[in-house]
């Protein structure tokens, strides 16, 4: 955002910021939610390559169409084990998982 724009907005009151800033998060909780955004992108990207709709991860996963709906989206329901091991099921390896989120 220009300093300009800035300006105007805090000078109708608005502050600006970082999500982090506004919903108080600490420097690691924020890395964690980056973290579980970056496999739930990579989760859904690699099974849109590996040609397969939400129902045939599902089947592949024992879950519902709806659980992996949910894991691409980044719901906080989602555990980070989850999210690996969906990448794993669809032929991710470490180093490959490793690189997402670095």
């Amino acid at each position: 955002m220009n300093k300009k724009k800035i300006k105007v907005l805090e000078s109708k009151g608005y502050k600006i910021g970082s999500a982090e800033d506004f919903l108080g998060l600490s420097k690691e909780d924020s890395e964690y939610i980056d973290l579980k955004i970056a496999l739930s992108l990579a989760m859904s990207k690699r099974r849109k390559k590996s040609n397969l709709t939400q129902a045939q991860l599902a089947k592949m996963l024992k879950s519902s169409q709806s659980r992996i709906a949910k894991m691409e989206k980044g719901d906080p329901t989602v555990s980070v084990d989850l999210l690996i091991k969906s990448l794993l099921a669809m032929g991710a390896d470490k180093k490959s998982i490793a690189m997402t989120i670095a």
